[in-house]
């Protein structure tokens, strides 16, 4: 259930997310799921991809600091409310995330979380039939659970 996310730092210029995306289309890694945090001078993309091993690779080979990450991509409902019943659970179990993004479609929505014990998180929702997308899934997050 502990799905390998990939962080990478670059630079705030004009290009250089297309030179990141160009590299992993030439590798036919796909991308499945990103955030990008940024300051004045740099920023943080984080990526979830079909193949992050080859990924980091690839893209440490053409310069850029790369970082793998754990993290767990949870299944929730894509209503009002779905997502805070999940955060409701965390947060009543002493669960601290450090950061989260997630997109919709269909009837559910992924939310990548990262924080300092996935396997609580983990535990403590799947008590309360909550699931999580499956390492080696993590290229078809479009599909509908």
């Amino acid at each position: 259930m502990i799905i390998k996310q990939l962080s990478v730092f670059l630079e705030n210029k004009i290009g250089r997310l297309t030179e990141i995306t160009g590299i992993l289309a030439e590798h036919n890694i796909n991308i499945s799921a990103f955030s990008i945090a940024d300051s004045t001078d740099f920023g943080i993309l984080r990526m979830i991809t079909s193949d992050p091993d080859l990924a980091e690779n690839v893209l440490k080979a053409n310069g850029f600091a790369v970082k793998i990450t754990d993290v767990v991509c949870l299944i929730v409902p894509h209503n009002p409310g779905g997502l805070h019943k999940a955060l409701r659970i965390l947060s009543d179990n002493g669960v601290a995330i450090d950061y989260m993004y997630a997109y919709a479609t269909g009837n559910s929505a992924v939310v990548v979380i990262r924080a300092d014990s996935l396997e609580k998180i983990i535990n403590v929702l799947q008590q309360h039939e909550h699931q999580f997308l499956q390492p080696g899934t993590n290229q078809n997050l479009n599909n509908d659970s």
